[in-house]
C-alpha cells in the first residue's frame, strides 16, 4: 500500500465519527470539522522521509543536523523510555507558517469557566484548534460579539493519539535541541496514556514523562542539568498568573453587581500587570521575556493555559518513584486515568500528601507563551 494510500485510509476512518458528530451539531460543525480533516491531510501529504533528507547532501546541512538528533531522541524515547516505537516523528513537514495550529479558547465576560467541545476521539477540551490563523480569528471575533473574551495561541505541535504518524513539523525546530527532544517526548506520552476530556491528567502525565525523559536524556549524553534559572522565571510567572485568576474566581462568586464586577476585572489586570513589573525588575534585574504577554489585551480567557501542564506533575513523579521503572509506570497511570474522574482527582491528591518533599516541587501550568517560545 502506498503511503498516500495509508493516509486516506486512515482519514476515511477518522471521518465516519467526526461526520456523525458534524451532522449533530449542524452547519457549523460540519465546516469546523472538515477543516479539521482537510488540515490533517494536507499535512500528511506534505511530509517526506526524515531518512532521505539526511541522505540528502543538497539539503539545508542544520536542518539535517536538527533531524538526526531528532531521530536519536526518538530511538531514545522508545527503547529507554518504553513510549510507543510506531512511525510517528520519522517524517518531517516544511510548514509555510510559524505554528501548525491556532487554539481559540473563550469564557463568558465574568466568568473564568470555558467554553468547551467535546470530540469523538479525544473527549472534551477547553479549545478549538484551526489549521489557518484567520480562521481562528474569525471564530473568536464571532464570540466577542456574544460576549464572550478569547485568545487565540499558536501551537508548534499536537499528537493525533496514534490515529497519525505524528510527523517532526518545522514549527517544532524553533526550540533549541534539548527541548526539541524533550517536545518528542512529551507527544509519544499522550499515544502511550490518554483520558478523554481530562486535559490536566493528560498533560501533567504527558508533561512529566517530558522532563523526566529530559533528564534521562541529558545523563545519557553526558550533559549537565540546566542552571535552571529560565524555569525558574517561568514558574514564578505562572504563579502570578494563577494567583491572579484565583481573585478573579473570588470576584466573579461574589454578591457584587455586575459594573462592580467588571470594575474589580478591569483593577485585577493592573495589579498583575504592576506585581510582574516588580518581579521583572527586581529579582530577574531587567529581563523582560514576558512583557510582549503582558503587553497585551488581558482577559479570563487568556489566562485558561495555565496551570493544565504541570498540575499533577508532582503526582506523577511520586507515582514514578513508586512503580521504580518506566513499564509499571504506565500501568499505574494507566489504571488511574480507568478510574472515575473524582476517584481518579482523589488519587492524585492522596499522592501529593503522601510524598511532602515531591508537593514541594512546581505545581503550576507552563503558561508557555508565544513570546517566550520566540
Amino acid at each position: 500500500m502506498s503511503f498516500l494510500s495509508s493516509i486516506l485510509d486512515r482519514i476515511s476512518a477518522l471521518w465516519v465519527p467526526l461526520l456523525l458528530a458534524g451532522a449533530l451539531g449542524g452547519c457549523t460543525s460540519l465546516s469546523y470539522y472538515d477543516q479539521l480533516v482537510e488540515g490533517q491531510l494536507d499535512l500528511l501529504r506534505r511530509s517526506e522521509p526524515v531518512e532521505s533528507i539526511l541522505r540528502d547532501q543538497s539539503r539545508d546541512p542544520e536542518l539535517r543536523r536538527r533531524l538526526a538528533l531528532a531521530q536519536e531522541a526518538r530511538a531514545f524515547a522508545s527503547r529507554e523510555l518504553g513510549l510507543p516505537d510506531n512511525r510517528s516523528y520519522r517524517r518531517y513537514v516544511e510548514l509555510d507558517r510559524p505554528y501548525v495550529v491556532w487554539n481559540l479558547f473563550a469564557t463568558p465576560e465574568l466568568s473564568l469557566t470555558p467554553l468547551t467541545h467535546c470530540f469523538p476521539i479525544a473527549g472534551c477540551v477547553a479549545y478549538r484548534g484551526y489549521y489557518r490563523q484567520g480562521a481562528a480569528r474569525g471564530a473568536a471575533a464571532l464570540l466577542q460579539l456574544e460576549g464572550w473574551d478569547t485568545y487565540v495561541a499558536g501551537i508548534e505541535a499536537y499528537s493525533t493519539l496514534g490515529w497519525f504518524d505524528d510527523p517532526i513539523l518545522s514549527s517544532m525546530l524553533r526550540w533549541d535541541d534539548e527541548r526539541l527532544a524533550a517536545l518528542i517526548f512529551h507527544e509519544l506520552a499522550h499515544q502511550r496514556v490518554y483520558v478523554p476530556g481530562d486535559t490536566a491528567f493528560n498533560e501533567s502525565f504527558a508533561s512529566f514523562v517530558e522532563r523526566e525523559g529530559a533528564r534521562q536524556w541529558r545523563a545519557a549524553r553526558g550533559l549537565p542539568p540546566p542552571d535552571g534559572r529560565t524555569e525558574r522565571q517561568r514558574e514564578q510567572f505562572t504563579a502570578l498568573i494563577l494567583a491572579s485568576r484565583e481573585r478573579l474566581r473570588q470576584l466573579y462568586a461574589s454578591e457584587l453587581d455586575e459594573d462592580a464586577k467588571r470594575a474589580g476585572k478591569a483593577a485585577e489586570f493592573e495589579r498583575l500587570r504592576a506585581e510582574y513589573r516588580r518581579l521583572r525588575d527586581g529579582e530577574w534585574q531587567g529581563d523582560r521575556r514576558y512583557d510582549a504577554w503582558m503587553a497585551a489585551p488581558l482577559n479570563n480567557a487568556r489566562l485558561l493555559p495555565f496551570g493544565l501542564y504541570d498540575q499533577w506533575v508532582p503526582a506523577f513523579t511520586a507515582l514514578y518513584r513508586q512503580a521504580g521503572d518506566w513499564a509499571a509506570f504506565y500501568a499505574r497511570a494507566a489504571a488511574l486515568g480507568r478510574l472515575p474522574a473524582e476517584e481518579r482527582q482523589r488519587t492524585l491528591r492522596a499522592l501529593l500528601a503522601e510524598n511532602p518533599a515531591v508537593t514541594g516541587a512546581v505545581q503550576h501550568g507552563t503558561g508557555s507563551t508565544e513570546d517566550e517560545k520566540r
